[in-house]
């Protein structure tokens, strides 16, 4: 047993030791490579500035926005320049992350925003160990400044959806007003994307432009759908589609989907009410043991440092905080109600 701890920490020893060399000279080449990046993003951006000048004059960032297409970001994503960027973008996380790009408004590549988060945190890494920081810990900061900004991310794709649903029911009423007024759908297209604010206008104006360009307006909503991703959504493209094959009252239908829509947002509001307890719940659950443990070290230093200086007390203090994430993780599937 005792050879065994012997080995495992000449083993340790080694592997930090290695670390210390390797890892500043990872930091500066992902510094270099980073200084690198920022140069060519700069020259591009002010080269699509001016392009973008002469071609629009006056043209809006919104309508720039509309006429950046689905094809126009997925083509910059596959144009990914770089060993590193080549090799994120053959992973499968990187399409789920470039759809959440897509679906958050944020025309970047993902394979570019993953090397670019994996330099800055390599590069602190390596920082932090060159001043004495442990292994361990200047690992958790390294995935922390990794992870921050993709959590970062989804919750803006997430309040981004939100704002579309809750912008729907208008969207019809407002597309099944110009039908009954004897416009074409197409029409009703562009209506939205110029009255409706962001997201609904930049989604519906994108449509409109794609048909523009030559795609059938039936295409055009199929790849509105697949960038948007959600039901109520798939539900309008469907009744779309089906009234163009069959025929029908297209102005009715979409006034019965908003109607429904409505329901289901005033329902979602009330599910959100009633389970605010259990969310609070959760949240001071989570924050509780963390602030004991503060006002322990305030009151009686030696006996909290226990949990982090004897053995027996760092493997609680690792259950009790992968306990507290299973327990916070329950606890939000519990109130996470679909609706």
């Amino acid at each position: 047993m005792m050879n065994t701890l012997l080995l495992a920490a000449d083993v340790s020893a080694a592997v930090k030791q290695i670390l210390m060399v390797v890892a500043p000279l990872a930091g500066g080449m992902m510094l270099a490579y980073g200084v690198f990046q920022a140069v060519v993003d700069l020259r591009g951006s002010t080269r699509q500035k001016v392009v973008d000048r002469l071609k629009d004059g006056q043209d809006s960032r919104r309508q720039n926005a509309q006429k950046n297409s689905i094809e126009d970001v997925r083509r910059r994503a596959a144009e990914a320049t770089g060993f590193m960027a080549r090799a994120f973008s053959k992973m499968s996380f990187t399409a789920k992350f470039q759809r959440a790009l897509e679906q958050a408004d944020m025309p970047w590549s993902a394979p570019q925003v993953l090397v670019n988060l994996s330099a800055v945190a390599t590069l602190l890494m390596a920082a932090l160990m060159f001043f004495q920081m442990p292994l361990l810990a200047a690992a958790g900061v390294g995935a922390g400044v990794f992870i921050l900004p993709v959590l970062y991310l989804f919750r803006a794709r997430k309040k981004r959806l939100n704002r579309l649903v809750d912008q729907l029911p208008d969207v019809f009423e407002l597309l099944s007003q110009a039908l009954r007024a004897g416009h074409s759908l197409a029409s009703g297209m562009q209506l939205v994307a110029k009255e409706m604010p962001d997201p609904a206008g930049i989604e519906f104006g994108r449509v409109f432009h794609e048909q523009n360009l030559g795609l059938k307006i039936e295409d055009a909503m199929r790849n509105m759908a697949d960038r948007v991703d959600m039901l109520d959504v798939r539900f309008f493209v469907t009744a779309v589609l089906i009234q163009r094959q069959t025929g029908g009252d297209l102005a009715e239908v979409l006034d019965k989907i908003g109607s429904v829509i409505r329901e289901r947002i005033k329902l979602f509001g009330t599910v959100q009410a009633l389970t605010a307890e259990g969310r609070l719940s959760g949240y001071v659950l989570l924050a509780l043991p963390v602030i004991v443990f503060v006002v322990m070290l305030q009151v009686n230093r030696e006996y909290a440092m226990l949990l982090l200086t004897n053995p027996i007390g760092k493997m609680m203090l690792t259950i009790a905080i992968v306990m507290q994430i299973m327990g916070w993780l329950m606890i939000k599937k519990i109130v996470n109600i679909k609706v």
